[in-house]
Formats: structure tokens, sequence, C-alpha cells
């Protein structure tokens, strides 16, 4: 029996991105841990020391997470002291997000995190750049062919 090398495993992008993406997320996890933060929880704080009072709308659209499990995240970081939730003074519908003094001295030693994993990464920084810019236009396009796909089964 012949294999089909477009079914090997090791052919496939969708794994290469899976592999590294968990390897990567590892890393950080264990980094974090220490500081009580887990992996998506800092990056929701990566939204926030960008622009604080931030609509939980906006931080799911950034960081492409629905509201459920954004929601009950959002919960356990205000329990722990690091954000506040407000009600939108324009719209009460909408709650703004917002750095507690906890969350925002966060910042110092998340730094150290960042440039400790850095030098973990077994590429030139120049590399890294590049492969940046190229995994997020693959996300960009993949996320733009998954909306005009759902547009086409809805008309």
């Amino acid at each position: 029996m012949t294999a089909d090398p477009t079914l090997k495993l090791d052919n496939q992008l969708c794994f290469a991105l899976y592999a590294a993406s968990n390897a990567m997320t590892r890393l950080y996890r264990d980094k974090l841990e220490p500081l009580g933060l887990t992996y998506p929880q800092y990056l929701v704080l990566l939204v926030l020391w960008d622009q604080d009072g931030v609509a939980v709308k906006e931080i799911g659209q950034r960081l492409h997470l629905d509201s459920g499990t954004l929601t009950p995240m959002l919960k356990r970081m205000e329990q722990s002291g690091l954000i506040q939730r407000r009600r939108s003074s324009a719209d009460e519908r909408q709650v703004d997000i917002f750095l507690t003094p906890a969350g925002q001295a966060l910042k110092a030693e998340v730094r150290g995190v960042r440039a400790e994993l850095g030098c973990l990464l077994p590429m030139p920084a120049a590399d890294i750049a590049r492969l940046q810019v190229e995994i997020r236009s693959l996300a960009d396009g993949l996320i733009a062919a998954k909306d005009e796909s759902s547009t086409a089964k809805a008309g």
C-alpha cells in the first residue's frame, strides 16, 4: 500500500502550527504560573497594557475569543485583583475592562518573562519578526476565507 504524502502528519501545515503553538504556550505557562497568570490571561493583559479601558467585545475580537470563554476568565482576573469591569457610561450594555494597580504592576515582571523566553527561541530575531508577519498574514487570510465561506452558506 502506497502512502499518500498529502495525508502524512509531517506534511500538514496545520500540525506544524499546532505543535509550535503548543510548545510556545507551554513555555509561557511555565514562566507565567509563578505570577498567578494563565497564558490567555497574559494575552488579555497585553491588550490592556496597550490600551486600558477596552470593551469586552473588543478584547474578544483582538484575541479571537468568544464571550463564553472570555467572560469567566475576566471574572477570575477581577477576583484576583488584576482588572476591574465597569459598565460603560455611554452604553449600559457594554462592559469596559480596566487595569488595577496590581494588573499594571505585573507589566514589569512579565517584561522579564518575555525577555527570558526570547532567549529560548531557536532563530535570529530578524527571522522571528519575518515569521510573525507571515503567520499573521496566514491567520488573516484563513479568517477571511472562513468568513467568506460562512457568508456563501448563509446566502
